[in-house]
């Protein structure tokens, strides 16, 4: 099975589906429609965000990053960072714990 068949698009939200869950870090792959996104937040650890399929607009600490299917980008932890599908796209998280 593909990264991409791992979990479906839906309309007007946002899916995930757990891959890893270890105490050292979680591996993660989302889905999000166009238009959805996460609010600026911040996290703990640093993550990498693997754009598998779409278009998202990343910001991390006020400055956009447009990313395309196949492309990454790492969110250092403590950094306020955001997400916002500029087209519906899915995403690998992988957050480090340690």
């Amino acid at each position: 099975m593909t990264l991409a068949r791992l979990v479906g698009y839906q309309k007007n939200a946002v899916v995930s589906h757990t891959i890893s869950d270890r105490k050292t870090g979680t591996v993660t792959i989302f889905s999000f429609d166009k238009g959805q996104g996460l609010s600026e937040h911040t996290a703990p650890y640093d993550a990498i965000v693997y754009l598998v399929d779409g278009e998202a607009q990343i910001t991390i600490e006020g400055k956009p990053y447009p990313l395309k299917a196949g492309q990454l980008i790492v969110m250092p932890g403590h950094k306020p960072h955001a997400l916002r599908a500029q087209k519906r796209f899915k995403m690998l998280l992988i957050m480090i714990r340690s």
